[in-house]
């Protein structure tokens, strides 16, 4: 039975942290597949849409079913915040970071979104989500690991060094040197790292507001199936302004078709799901500070499936990125512990009743350190006075002798 129950609170305890490798992984394929389709020429405007209405195609039925009797009413003030949601994650985000892979590279624009775990813990900061005591050390360890994570992402994009020479992209590096010139050319370096900065800045909101809505919108299913159709409406008014042209619109079984519908349904809607059951239980940091393992995945499988080449300032990049993002999860971890021993302690201080009966509400209880010793000191001589009493009864009684 012990050994069952271990393995059920290990099982429990790695379900965030599964959950959100797993989802760094349906990112990196989405990434790789989306490079390519619009490579050939597919709209990221139209890109959009699709993605977000096969995302709430695929949503939408467990919503309907699975939370029928637990979902909350709508109010106005959960309808404006969803309505934000949609416009910062679907439409600003994805169409800005649309924007700026397609002006760069994967590998590039996962190395540039690396920056979201440092807005998203500043933007906690601000918005008290996170605190910070710079004297502890796990404090510490989340400061240091962003800035770690940032520089290594930095260090990615601006040194490049020689090239890496790897066995299955080794033709990869023979046509590198022919192509430079025409790739250089291709592509606005400038331009697709300023749409991937906003990108990030819109992703990194996203996460803090959605925490929020969770708590004012507790099904989790139903706020994504909302924030998915939300944002559907709204890229197709973008769409309708950017695009004048009908033909964008035209999409049959291709390569278009499996771009939009793998990541409407695993990159936004399963994705909003996780990552939503995640922060609610470990806070927008951490579901954040997984984002650094995508850019490494891209690496690998897009000079597997592109033909990319892997230079060392990469690799040297991708230490400090898994380095900072070890320190992160540290201090996230012990934050976790020092809250719940913080709750135990809290659970097991006696609360002194009160003694007026007529009062129907409860006070605020502050004990300060001399009251908890005082109660302490109380408890323990309350303690000592019974055991005496017992002593003296058990004492007493081989002396009765009973009367003739």
């Amino acid at each position: 039975m012990e050994g069952q129950s271990c393995c059920s609170r290990f099982l429990q305890a790695s379900k965030p942290y599964v959950g959100m490798i797993s989802l760094q992984f349906g990112y990196a394929g989405m990434n790789i597949i989306t490079k390519v389709s619009l490579n050939r020429g597919f709209s990221h405007y139209v890109l959009v849409v699709y993605r977000h209405a096969f995302a709430t195609a695929a949503m939408a039925p467990f919503a309907l079913l699975l939370e029928r009797k637990v979902r909350p009413q709508m109010t106005l003030s959960t309808f404006m915040l969803i309505f934000v949601l949609g416009a910062l994650g679907p439409v600003i985000d994805q169409n800005f970071y649309y924007a700026g892979l397609k002006f760069t590279s994967p590998t590039f624009s996962c190395a540039m979104s690396n920056i979201l775990p440092a807005l998203t813990f500043v933007m906690a900061l601000l918005c008290r989500m996170e605190k910070v005591h710079l004297k502890k050390l796990r404090s510490q360890a989340k400061v240091v690991g962003t800035l770690v994570t940032v520089a290594g992402a930095m260090l990615m994009t601006l040194y490049k060094g020689p090239i890496v020479e790897l066995p299955w992209a080794r033709h990869a590096h023979e046509v590198a040197q022919g192509e430079a010139a025409a790739a250089a050319a291709a592509k606005d370096w400038v331009k697709g790292s300023i749409f991937l900065i906003i990108a990030c800045l819109a992703w990194a909101a996203f996460f803090i507001l959605q925490v929020v809505a969770m708590r004012r919108y507790p099904a989790q299913l139903s706020l994504t199936t909302l924030i998915c159709f939300v944002g559907t409406l709204q890229s197709i008014a973008v769409t309708m302004v950017m695009e004048r042209s009908p033909s964008v619109w035209k999409i049959g079984f291709d390569l278009n078709l499996l771009a939009a519908a793998y990541a409407g349904i695993i990159a936004s809607g399963v994705a909003y799901y996780v990552q939503g059951l995640v922060m609610e239980k470990k806070g927008p940091v951490f579901a954040t500070a997984f984002s650094p393992l995508m850019m490494i995945i891209v690496a690998i499988l897009g000079s597997f499936i592109l033909k990319e080449v892997i230079y060392l300032g990469g690799i040297l990049g991708a230490i400090l990125i898994v380095a900072g993002l070890y320190c992160v999860l540290w201090g996230k971890y012990k934050d976790s512990r020092a809250a719940k021993a913080a709750e135990i302690s809290a659970a097991a201080l006696p609360v002194p009743a009160k003694e007026d009966d007529e009062v129907g509400e409860t006070d605020d209880i502050d004990m300060n350190d001399m009251d908890l010793e005082k109660a302490h000191a109380a408890k323990f001589s309350s303690i000592d006075n019974s055991l005496i009493l017992q002593m003296s009864e058990q004492a007493r009684k081989p002396n009765q002798t009973p009367l003739a």
